[in-house]
């Protein structure tokens, strides 16, 4: 009772000083919430739909009919930047997803066997690394054909050499431990070392480089639905949107403004989320001002 007592108001101590000397944090915490709420209650916020086209109301400016204005077809821009916020929520999960699905074993089989095990998966990450970070998704994309999910799989393929590297050198520095070393000279196998001690002991620096990464999927993914490989109508994206406003904005700026405005608060908030992990989970990052 009297641990327990003492326990408690400690980790109390410990969140409220995390929250209160990690003002950016709960800002960037504070801004996703309200944007994924936002998403959600998308059809109940919003008056009118994403889809219908009202031609007599083509590249209406804000009003408060139409709160973000209407695109050159008459379509409700709020209604759609709400729409829109479910895919690129989506893709920022599916790409982070992916790419830890076919880094996460590459990085922690490398990191635990070494030797040629850890040379052959990590030269074959290396051939990934040498293109430019946007050049190989277009490549991919182009290949596969224009569409959401093959850019979703270009960007997660083009991606997981980085879990790949980041939980290599975590498996590297958990293996040396004496418990990993205790269970295999107790004759456990290799994947139940990995699953119950390598796994868990990894995990700080892959939540930290996934929630940053978050933001750049979604990022990445604008852009390209923005040059004709990503989303495709009738889909409503962030990026698709940007895309539909290049004839349009330089007369009519909330076309492109509010998809814009959009996708950057989300990058923001996810980033500033990044750094509060960060400063939470790695000692070494503890003391920002």
């Amino acid at each position: 009772m009297t641990i327990n007592t003492i326990e408690q108001p400690s980790r109390m101590i410990l969140a409220r000083a995390f929250f209160t000397q990690n003002r950016l944090f709960v800002i960037g915490a504070t801004l996703l919430l309200v944007i994924v709420l936002s998403v959600l209650l998308g059809p109940r916020l919003a008056q009118h739909s994403p889809t219908q086209i009202v031609m007599s109301d083509r590249l209406s400016p804000p009003s408060s009919d139409h709160l973000m204005g209407t695109d050159r077809f008459g379509r409700d821009i709020f209604a759609r930047v709400l729409h829109g916020g479910r895919t690129s929520l989506l893709v920022g999960v599916c790409v982070v997803f992916l790419a830890l699905l076919i880094g996460g074993p590459i990085g922690l089989a490398a990191g635990y066997f070494g030797g040629k095990a850890d040379l052959i998966m990590m030269r074959f990450s290396d051939v990934f690394l040498a293109f430019p970070p946007l050049l190989l998704p277009i490549a991919i994309t182009a290949a596969l054909g224009p569409g959401l999910w093959n850019a979703m799989i270009a960007l997660a393929v083009s991606w997981f050499p980085w879990y790949a590297r980041i939980l290599r050198a975590a498996s590297m520095t958990v293996r040396r431990e004496l418990y990993v070393s205790a269970a295999q000279n107790m004759g456990v196998g290799h994947l139940r070392i990995l699953i119950r001690h390598v796994v868990p002991n990894s995990l700080t620096p892959v939540i930290v480089q996934a929630s940053m990464d978050f933001g750049f999927a979604i990022l990445a993914a604008a852009s390209l639905s923005f040059v004709g490989l990503g989303a495709r109508a009738p889909a409503v994206e962030w990026g698709l949107m940007a895309a539909d406003s290049r004839t349009d904005f330089l007369g009519h700026w909330w076309t492109a403004l509010f998809p814009g405005l959009a996708i950057f608060v989300t990058v923001l908030a996810v980033n500033l989320i990044g750094d509060g992990l960060r400063d939470l989970l790695d000692p070494k990052h503890g003391g920002r001002e």
